[in-house]
């Protein structure tokens, strides 16, 4: 089964960012979060709908 979720840490990683570039792009929207407890957690979809892997995704966005 694939992760729905990273923390944070791992976003950036994935995305080759650091951590100033993945806060803005959580303030503007682009990367998804969720709230478990005291974690803030970064939905996968908007990781490959960001680094272009889910076509689908970015087309719905556009329209």
């Amino acid at each position: 089964m694939e992760p729905y979720l990273a923390s944070i840490t791992d976003a950036q990683r994935a995305l080759g960012i650091g951590r100033t570039t993945a806060y803005r792009l959580i303030d503007a929207g682009k990367l998804e979060t969720v709230k478990i407890g005291r974690r803030t957690l970064v939905k996968i979809t908007s990781i490959k709908a960001l680094a272009g892997e889910a076509p689908h995704l970015r087309q719905c966005d556009a329209e």
